[in-house]
């Protein structure tokens, strides 16, 4: 810790801005400098990856030092025809992806990355293929062992789908991009830069769809330009921010480290501006409305099939994966949702958004809403509220067909409600003969939050905490 803060407090000493704090989160694995506006943009143009400390940042570690610990040694041809270099460069290349993650601190990301790291180096040190659709099986097994919650995050399910689309198109969808030069098509291409330029869009276009299930499951958006965004940023990421980043680690201790921090914050400075250029192109943000479990289960067999399936019967995957997008377009949406403490009510209205109401000043759970049904509004929005009318004693607002939902803040409140709504959510306790569907604390308390969805006679309702399971009060 006290390595990684002298570090960030050199970094912050000779960059500044937004410069300063991504090059320390590509270092420490600090993160919370980065103003809202280009981490906003960075999710929007799919360059968020980069942030995070995880396979592609132990990679490009990984394979500067093995390539320069193996370019130095086979200067020495003696030691180059009689020794093992290759594998002593592993050896090495090991020994910095382990130092970079004890200095990245170490996160469940970082973990998995460097255990998967790991793994190919050791093949190549012990004459196995590096990267197959063996290795990947066990790294993930490895992974899985070691930190078995990390099935269930965004960070593994992503990182995983993009290495296999990418290890099995490698092997089976183009094979002259995986021999390169070895035959005269992809000699003639790389005289060019072409093969270089196409194995990069071709690997934005692998990674990005196969990816892009888990982004819109986990985070309700999808990137229409991340392919142009990588396309132009990640190359000046991986050759020049991240192999002077190294650079500026090595000098630091000899006083001779600001100069390189400068030139690393010179291509951080042109990822940012891709980003917030990629951000502000019409049509960037792409938001998709939740779904549930099924469709992404399913996408992720046909994604599988697809991969692991040598015949013809793999394309079966993507009629799996045809079904999964139409499941996932076809989930139905709530028309009503409470939260758990009774601080926001959102109504759909009949234009097809949610009428936010916000009881309290500060409230989480209208932002997740509102992201969760693919809806671009801040939460500040003045347009948030519309839909609701209130006065001292409650609020109503009317779904598409006209069903009336109310907000009762007081007791008064129940006379008109309980003969004219169909639902009320209740701050108090109803009378006893109420003819409304009502939610109060003591349920909400029960339950969790409420989604509610209404069916022309009755309510279909979807707690967060299923019956039975057990409730704690603090």
């Amino acid at each position: 810790d006290q390595v990684r803060e002298a570090i960030d407090q050199r970094i912050r000493a000779v960059l500044s801005g937004d410069s300063r704090a991504i090059a320390s989160a590509l270092i420490t694995g600090k993160r919370d400098a980065i103003s809202a506006s280009v981490n906003d943009a960075m999710y929007v143009s799919s360059l968020a990856h980069v942030l995070s400390i995880s396979g592609y940042h132990m990679a490009v570690v990984a394979g500067v030092v093995f390539v320069l610990v193996r370019a130095f040694l086979a200067l020495a041809p003696p030691l180059a025809e009689r020794r093992p270099i290759k594998k002593w460069a592993a050896a090495a290349a090991l020994l910095a992806a382990a130092g970079y993650l004890v200095l990245s601190g170490a996160e469940v990301a970082t973990r998995r990355a460097f255990i998967m790291t790991a793994i190919v180096l050791l093949g190549v040190m012990l004459d196995r293929q590096a990267l197959t659709l063996r290795t990947l099986a066990v790294a993930a097994l490895a992974v899985m062992i070691v930190t078995p919650e990390a099935v269930v995050h965004p960070s593994f399910q992503m990182s995983f789908a993009a290495t296999l689309a990418l290890v099995a198109a490698y092997e089976r969808g183009i094979p002259w991009i995986a021999a390169g030069g070895k035959t005269s098509l992809g000699a003639r291409l790389a005289l060019w830069g072409a093969r270089e330029l196409v194995a990069l869009v071709f690997a934005s276009l692998v990674a990005g769809l196969a990816t892009t299930l888990f982004a819109a499951y986990h985070f309700h958006r999808l990137a229409p330009y991340g392919v142009l965004a990588n396309l132009l940023a990640m190359p000046v990421v991986s050759g020049f921010v991240m192999p002077t980043g190294l650079l500026a680690l090595i000098a630091m201790p000899f006083g001779f480290d600001a100069p390189v921090w400068r030139l690393m914050g010179t291509g951080i400075e042109w990822m940012t501006a891709v980003a917030l250029w990629v951000a502000s192109l019409p049509g960037a943000v792409g938001r998709i409305p939740a779904f549930g479990m099924a469709p992404l289960l399913l996408g992720t067999l046909g994604l599988i099939v697809i991969c692991l399936l040598r015949t013809p019967l793999r394309w079966s995957g993507a009629a799996l994966l045809v079904l999964a997008v139409a499941l996932a377009a076809a989930t139905p949406r709530p028309d009503v949702l409470v939260s758990g403490d009774e601080d926001a009510v959102a109504v759909r209205r009949a234009d097809g958004r949610l009428a936010v109401l916000k009881l309290a000043s500060q409230s989480f759970a209208a932002r997740d809403w509102l992201g969760a049904d693919g809806d671009a509004r801040a939460e500040k929005d003045k347009d948030l509220a519309n839909g609701f009318a209130c006065d001292p004693i409650g609020c109503i607002a009317r779904l598409a067909d006209g069903t009336i939902v109310a907000v009762a803040l007081t007791a008064e409140a129940f006379a008109d409600d309980c003969t004219r709504a169909a639902l009320i959510i209740a701050r108090r306790d109803p009378p006893a003969d109420c003819a409304a569907t009502v939610i109060d604390r003591d349920r909400l308390r029960r339950s969790g939050a409420l989604a509610l969805r209404w069916s022309g006679q009755g309510w279909e309702i979807t707690p967060t905490r299923p019956p039975g399971r057990a409730t704690r009060t603090i």
